[in-house]
């Protein structure tokens, strides 16, 4: 079974250009400076598995023509994560199933204070769009072709979650620590997506140095730099990495068989 893992969004909280079309220090000429919000989408021939639902998800979904959706697994509670969650109803009116949502509790909280009418019963008019579950360090799919797996990491003052795909790629895209004791779930992996915020320190995300140094304990195959601020141009950024590590760019594909 093919199984493909899409970068749907690879900007930051504001994205790139700003909403004033500031590209900061990116060239705008360069379409992989053109940067949506965070989320990733696994898909294979029978099932589509979102992570996280950017404010930018309805562009995201129609630049990438995805016509389905099984279910959705959360990293976190903040907004650049969470409010395009209303442009998926459609596939609830379309199939009349209510989507599984995996959170864990912080974000469960979040999402049931800002979000009640997508997961209860309010209105006799909008009937509960989706049907939220607790994250579990482990989920599977298609008969176990596809396991989820997860674990926390820090994300300034609250967690976050690190996904991973079948042993084969992790996906943390808002991140500033990952204690040691989890480096085993991710430790020279095919594929290793991470937040890569810019090249200055910041309390809430990972700098390029810190990512450079701790890739050389987790030693994955390739990493992709995702979350990326408008100061990273996507060539000058490519430059200064080594040769296993690259930028993301919105649509960018990895293929886990």
């Amino acid at each position: 079974m093919s199984i493909t893992f899409t970068i749907l969004g690879s900007g930051s909280s504001l994205g790139v250009p700003r909403i004033d079309g500031n590209f900061g220090n990116c060239n705008p000429k360069n379409k992989k400076n053109h940067r949506l919000r965070c989320s990733a989408i696994l898909t294979s021939k029978k099932f589509n598995i979102l992570i996280d639902t950017s404010p930018d998800i309805r562009s995201q979904f129609l630049n990438n023509k995805i016509r389905s959706l099984n279910c959705i697994f959360y990293t976190h509670q903040h907004a650049d994560q969470t409010h395009g969650i209303n442009d998926l109803r459609y596939f609830y009116l379309k199939t009349r199933r209510q989507i599984p949502v995996y959170a864990n509790k912080a974000t469960s909280k979040f999402l049931l204070n800002s979000f009640e009418y997508c997961f209860n019963n309010t209105s006799s008019f909008y009937p509960p769009i989706m049907k939220l579950f607790n994250l579990k360090k482990k989920h599977t799919f298609l008969k176990n072709k596809i396991i989820i797996k997860s674990f926390d990491v820090k994300h300034g003052s609250i967690n976050s979650v690190c996904y991973t795909i079948n042993n084969k790629i992790a996906y943390a895209s808002d991140v500033s620590f990952i204690n040691k004791k989890n480096y085993s779930q991710i430790y020279k992996l095919k594929y290793f997506i991470i937040d890569c915020l810019r090249e200055e320190t910041h309390p809430s995300h990972y700098n390029l140095d810190q990512i450079l140094s701790l890739i050389k304990e987790i030693k994955p195959e390739i990493t992709i730099l995702t979350n990326l601020h408008n100061s990273l141009d996507y060539e000058k950024l490519k430059k200064k990495l080594p040769k296993s590590v690259f930028p993301a760019y919105d649509g960018m594909k990895l293929f886990l068989n």
